[in-house]
């Protein structure tokens, strides 16, 4: 089945599909659907006709009119006109309108229904968000075939489009790249980095406050208050016709798009007062000035936050080799200054496509199966403070309905005194594979499982068990061996980049990043010294299990199965030649032969066949 690119934007929403080497854009007459839905009693009213009814740009619940119910995903329910509603129902609500309106628009002809789509999310979207908008995605009758972040959407179509694709990628290695996202909802930053052909998020930052319906309510409010002086009432004396406000708002920000090419614009709405004055009507000639000084502290407010995001990664403005602005907002002779005074005009390039770009991108990363990988390594903090990587950074993301295949990985308690084994779960600052000991962590998760108190040291294991699943969630579960306890824990907060070079030539120039279910095997022992007695109480310790020279003594116990080895020079195991730790863990962890249950299991009852 075909697989499109879905910009469910909070503003507004967008569906492209790559054909013949092109995008194709399906747009309602040059514009989005607003990402809007209003319910009138049984009627559910979606996009244009949703957004007349507004009278507020505001994102959230205004009467009976939800606009943008993406942003509400963190909720269990909202109250809309008195009657909770899920909000995951609003949002498929607004998805099978889209799809449905750009399945019906003739301009199309799309020969098959839209049943799959690379879906595009804001950079700060949690795991629980992203599971309820595939959900939401799911009742609509859309499988997500894989979420990207908005920012890489945008590059990667950028990038996509370029004469040579494969050559900007290779001359960008290792580059810093500035996305600035600047639509009608939200101010979006992303500053990423060129890695061995995969675009690595660094850092990311993003408001509502600064958006471009922020700034159309701002011009709304200068406009009425010259209008109510002209007509000579007082601020509390002005009987304003609210379908007439609603009317201001919707030309303030036409005036705004407008004067991004032209010096003045005229805003006239008749009949906006009610009281009895002499002129009724707002009739007044806005200037570019104008408008930049009503709006001028925000706009410097949104460039000064690129600066602010750039010194955050300990970089300069100087390190930045192109800055990609997209949405409406950039298009304002204001902001396009801000940003060349900051860069230099020929590292900055403002999108034509401003409101299409992202969609355009995913449809490019679904045409080209881009795959996300992990951005940074997942790591288990053993005893004598080191740290291993269980999963790397570059291990590539489930797409829909594919979980990834289980990392198990055994650990042992060194001091289990207290009864508790800790496993800490953190995740390197740094970005990749090449990771240095003494490199600052963000801890991910803790994970605190019961253990045999009266064992010996490095006797009781744990195991450890990490999958992702398509939602990009990290799900992380351990359970101890003789005591059988077990914990678990989702993580929600992993970074991801994206392969840009594999989706753009077919080959990545990461390693294969898939581990085994046998990756613990080549691990290597921590350095540090050996006394067992120095670890602290209820750490775990990733024993080695590799060896320079045959030993038998070093097999544990339980892997030492008694067999005929039919193979010359094959000889028989013998329970005698076992060493006394080897007889131990065989008596405690072996499979007992008539139940098939471990020595430790509460449902084995019996003492046969050890």
């Amino acid at each position: 089945m075909e697989v499109f690119g879905f910009d469910f934007g909070t503003t507004n929403s967008l569906i492209s599909q790559v054909i013949g080497g092109q995008t194709v854009v399906f747009d309602q007459g040059d514009e989005p659907y607003p990402s809007v839905v209003c319910y009138e009693g049984d009627s559910v009213i979606c996009g244009s006709e949703a957004k007349k009814r507004l009278a507020t740009h505001e994102i959230g619940v205004i009467g009976n009119v939800v606009r943008s119910p993406k942003m509400l995903l963190d909720r269990e329910h909202v109250h809309v006109d008195g009657v909770p509603r899920r909000p995951r129902d609003m949002v498929a609500d607004v998805v099978k309108h889209v799809v449905r309106a750009t399945e019906e628009d003739r301009r199309y002809k799309l020969d098959r229904g839209i049943g799959r789509a690379v879906v595009t999310i804001p950079v700060d979207m949690d795991g629980r968000q992203r599971r309820e908008l595939r959900e939401a995605f799911h009742q609509a009758g859309l499988t997500i075939e894989q979420f990207v972040h908005e920012p890489m959407a945008a590059l990667y179509g950028y990038l996509r489009t370029k004469e040579d694709p494969e050559n900007e990628i290779r001359r960008l290695e290792g580059q810093y790249l500035l996305v600035f996202d600047w639509g009608g909802g939200t101010l979006d930053l992303t500053l990423c980095q060129v890695q061995k052909g995969m675009l690595v998020q660094i850092r990311n930052d993003g408001t509502h406050g600064l958006g471009g319906d922020v700034m159309d309510e701002a011009i709304r409010r200068e406009v009425e208050k010259r209008a109510v002086e002209a007509a000579g009432l007082g601020s509390d004396e002005a009987d304003i016709n609210p379908d007439a406000s609603l009317r201001l708002l919707t030309r303030a920000e036409e005036a705004k798009i407008k004067l991004s090419s032209r010096e003045q614009e005229p805003i006239y709405i008749p009949a906006y007062f009610r009281n009895d004055v002499k002129d009724p009507d707002i009739d007044i000639l806005l200037t570019r000035s104008e408008l930049e000084e009503i709006i001028g502290q925000k706009i410097r407010q949104g460039v000064k936050r690129a600066k602010t995001l750039i010194e955050s990664a300990d970089l300069t403005t100087s390190d930045i080799s192109l800055c990609l602005a997209t949405g409406g907002i950039v298009n304002m002779p204001a902001v396009k200054s801000g940003l060349y005074e900051m860069f230099g005009a020929t590292r900055v390039e403002i999108s034509e496509r401003g409101f299409s770009i992202i969609s355009e991108g995913a449809a490019w990363i679904a045409h080209d199966r881009a795959r996300l990988r992990l951005a940074k390594n997942i790591e288990v903090h053993v005893a004598r403070n080191a740290y291993f990587p269980v999963i790397g950074a570059g291990y590539e993301m489930p797409t829909a309905g594919d979980v990834s295949e289980a990392e198990r990985l055994t650990l042992y308690c060194t001091d289990p005194r207290d009864g508790v084994g800790k496993i800490s779960l953190l995740s390197p600052i740094r970005h990749g594979r090449q990771v240095q000991p003494n490199d600052s962590r963000q801890p991910l998760a803790s994970l605190n499982i019961k253990v045999e108190p009266s064992m010996q040291q490095l006797f009781e294991r744990i195991m450890l068990d990490l999958e992702v699943d398509d939602d990009l969630i990290l799900h992380a579960s351990a359970k101890s061996a003789i005591k059988g306890d077990n914990d678990y824990r989702p993580i929600h907060e992993l970074e991801f980049g994206l392969d840009i070079m594999q989706g753009i030539t077919g080959h990545s120039m990461n390693e294969p990043q898939k581990q085994s279910r046998g990756a613990e095997k080549t691990a290597k022992k921590p350095k540090g010294r050996s006394s067992q007695s120095e670890q602290p109480v209820g750490s775990v310790l990733l024993r080695p299990n590799v060896a320079r020279y045959e030993d038998i003594s070093l097999v544990p116990g339980e892997a030492l199965i008694r067999k005929e080895m039919t193979k010359p020079g094959g000889h028989f195991n013998r329970i005698e030649e076992l060493s006394p730790i080897q007889r131990e863990e065989r008596a405690w962890y072996a499979a007992c032969s008539y139940c098939g249950r471990r020595a430790g299991d509460p449902k084995c009852r019996c003492l046969s066949g050890r």
